[in-house]
């Protein structure tokens, strides 16, 4: 349960920070590389589709 919980918190976190375009976020060591790879607007699609794909797995996984 804490899992489910831990992984709708991760992905409410990944969904704001696209649609915020939070600086700190995108500038991260952890971000970059998809940054780079996508583009700053790819990324901030790549992280709000990550951040749903998250939220709708801990809200209807069960074990």
């Amino acid at each position: 349960m804490w899992m489910n919980l831990l992984t709708v918190i991760i992905g409410i976190f990944c969904i704001s920070a696209s649609a915020q375009n939070w600086d700190w976020f995108f500038n991260n060591y952890r971000a970059k590389p998809i940054v780079k790879l996508f583009g700053r607007d790819g990324a901030r699609i790549f992280y709000a589709i990550l951040g749903i794909f998250l939220t709708i797995t801990g809200l209807f996984h069960t074990f």
